[in-house]
C-alpha cells in the first residue's frame, strides 16, 4: 500500500478538507487491477457544506465581468498546457486509455474546451438584444450541481464546470468514483491558479448518496448529469421535487449508414475507428454499421481485417490501440453481450473475449455480421469494442433502421454524393451526424434526442445551458 495515493480530502470553499464520513473508496488501475489511490466516500452533509460554499461565492463571482472570469479560466488552461504529458499519464493509469491517445483525447480536448470557455466568457454578449420594448439579458442560473462519468473523466467535467463558470455560476461537482484522479488534478490546478474560494467545489462518493444529495438540494439551481439513461432518469425524478433545471447527456446506440455508392474501404475503416475509440467506452460510438444487405460478406471481411489491427494491451506501450475496460463490472458486462449476440444467432466474425492477457480488464476487438434489428446487441448500449453490422434493403430502409432506437445521440452517413449524404443525415433523429467521416468539432453542440438526453454541451450552446433569460420591459 506504500504506492497508493491518498486523496481522501474533499474540496470545499477553496480548501482540501476532511469528509464528514469515514468511508473510503479504492481506485483500481484497470490494466493491472492494483489499488492506486483511495478517495473519500462523501456524505449528504458534505454536499450541504459544498452547496453553502458555492451559494456564498455566487454573488461575487457572478458580479465579475465576463473578461474577469475568462482571465481566471485562462490561468487554469495555461497551467494545464504546461503539464499535459504528466496529466496524460495520470488519466491513462486512471481509466486505461493508451497514453498515445490519452494525450490528444483525454487531455488535449478538455484543454481546448477550457481555452474556448475562457474566450467565450470574455466575448459572449450577455445582453443579447431587443424585442420591441424589451431588453433581453442572460444571467447565470446560480449554483450548478455537476455529476460526471468515468469514460472521459476530464472532458465531461470541463464541459459542465467551465461552461458554468464562464457564465457566472458556481459549481458543486461529484466526479466519477471509478476514475477520479484526473479530476483531482484539475482541482489542484484551479487552486494553484487562484480561482476564488467556493466557486468550484468537489465532493467524491457514490451516486445514490452524493449524486442524489446534489440533485435534491434546494439551493442547487441546476443539475447537469452525464451517465447511463437509467441513472439520468433517477436524477431527473429527484431534481423535480425542487423544480430545478436538469441537463442530461445519456446513452447511445448510434447508426453509421454506409450507402451503396460509398467508398467501402474508407467508410468501414473509419467506422471501425468510430466504434472502437476508448475501447468502445464512448456514448456516441457508431456501434451499428448499416450496409447494403447484398454486400454484407464484403463489409464483414473488410471490418474483420481492419479490426484485427487494433492491438490490445498495456496502455503505456507505443503500439497499443485498445486499452482495458475500466473495471471488472464493465468487463463482465461486455463479455455477456458478446455471449448474447452468439446466443441470438448473430455471426461472430471476430471474437475479442480471449486476449491472452491474464491481468487487467481486457476485451479485444469484436465484430458481428448479419445482425438483425431485434437482437440485443443491435438495441442495447454495450460500451465495449463490439461492432454490429446490419443489412438494409434500400435508402429508406436504412433510415428506418437508423431511427429504430430508443437513443439518438450520434450517427454517420457515407456516400459519394455529398448532397445525398446530407439528405439522409437530416432524416436521422439524432443530435449529431458525421458526414463522410467529418472531423469532431469541440465547438459544435453535443447532445441527444429521445433517451439520449436533454440539452446541449460544448461551445456557445453549452454556455447557454447555464444561463437564465430575462426580459427588461422599458
Amino acid at each position: 500500500m506504500n504506492n497508493v495515493l491518498d486523496r481522501t480530502k474533499i474540496y470545499i470553499g477553496g480548501e482540501w478538507v476532511d469528509s464528514d464520513g469515514t468511508g473510503r473508496i479504492d481506485v483500481i488501475a484497470p490494466a493491472t487491477e492494483d489499488v492506486i489511490a483511495v478517495v473519500a466516500e462523501g456524505t449528504a452533509q458534505d454536499v450541504d457544506r459544498a452547496v453553502r460554499a458555492a451559494r456564498a461565492a455566487f454573488p461575487a463571482w457572478s458580479a465579475l465581468s465576463g473578461a474577469e472570469r475568462g482571465a481566471h479560466l485562462g490561468k487554469v488552461a495555461a497551467l494545464m498546457a504546461e503539464r499535459i504529458d504528466e496529466l496524460a499519464e495520470l488519466v491513462s493509469r486512471d481509466m486505461g486509455m493508451p497514453v498515445t491517445l490519452a494525450k490528444p483525447v483525454q487531455i488535449g480536448m478538455p484543454l481546448k474546451n477550457i481555452t474556448r470557455y475562457a474566450e467565450l466568457a470574455a466575448t459572449y454578449d450577455f445582453d443579447a438584444g431587443e424585442v420591441g420594448n424589451a431588453l433581453i439579458v442572460r444571467e447565470p442560473i446560480g449554483v450548478v450541481g455537476a455529476i460526471t462519468p468515468w469514460n472521459y473523466p476530464l472532458h465531461q467535467v470541463v464541459l459542465k464546470v467551465f461552461a458554468a463558470l464562464a457564465g457566472g455560476c458556481t459549481v458543486v461537482l461529484k466526479p466519477t468514483e471509478v476514475a477520479p484522479l484526473i479530476t483531482y488534478a484539475l482541482v489542484d490546478l484551479c487552486d494553484e491558479a487562484g480561482l476564488p474560494p467556493g466557486v468550484f467545489n468537489l465532493v467524491s462518493g457514490y451516486g445514490p448518496v452524493v449524486g442524489e444529495a446534489i440533485a435534491a438540494h434546494p439551493d442547487v439551481d441546476m443539475v447537469s448529469f452525464t451517465g447511463s439513461t437509467r441513472a439520468g432518469k433517477r436524477v431527473a425524478v429527484v431534481a423535480a421535487e425542487t423544480v430545478k433545471k436538469v441537463a442530461l447527456e445519456l446513452g447511445g446506440k448510434s447508426a453509421n449508414v454506409i450507402l451503396d455508392d460509398a467508398d467501402l474501404t474508407r467508410a468501414v475503416t473509419d467506422g471501425v475507428a468510430q466504434c472502437f475509440l476508448n475501447s468502445g467506452q464512448t456514448c456516441s460510438a457508431l456501434t451499428r454499421m448499416l450496409v447494403p444487405a447484398e454486400r454484407m460478406n464484403e463489409v464483414a471481411a473488410l471490418a474483420e481485417q481492419v479490426a484485427r489491427a487494433y492491438t490490445v494491451g498495456d496502455p503505456t506501450a507505443a503500439g497499443t490501440r485498445l486499452g482495458p475496460l475500466v473495471n471488472a463490472n464493465q468487463f463482465k458486462r461486455v463479455r455477456s453481450y458478446i455471449d448474447k449476440g452468439i446466443e441470438e444467432g448473430a455471426e461472430l466474425v471476430l471474437d475479442g473475449r480471449e486476449t491472452g492477457l491474464g491481468t487487467g480488464y481486457f476485451v479485444g476487438p469484436t465484430v458481428f455480421a448479419n445482425v438483425t434489428e431485434d437482437m440485443t446487441i443491435a438495441r442495447e448500449e454495450i460500451f465495449g469494442p463490439v461492432l454490429s453490422i446490419i443489412g438494409y434493403r434500400d435508402e429508406d430502409d436504412a433510415v428506418r433502421i437508423a431511427n429504430d432506437s430508443d437513443y439518438g445521440l450520434s450517427g454517420g452517413v457515407w456516400s459519394a454524393d455529398r448532397a445525398r449524404a446530407e439528405r439522409v443525415a437530416r432524416q436521422m433523429r439524432t443530435g449529431q451526424v458525421y458526414i463522410n467521416g467529418g472531423a469532431f468539432n469541440t465547438d459544435a453542440p453535443f447532445g441527444g434526442y429521445k433517451h439520449s438526453g436533454v440539452g446541449r454541451e460544448a461551445g456557445v450552446f453549452g454556455l447557454e445551458e447555464f444561463l437564465e433569460v430575462k426580459a427588461l420591459l422599458r
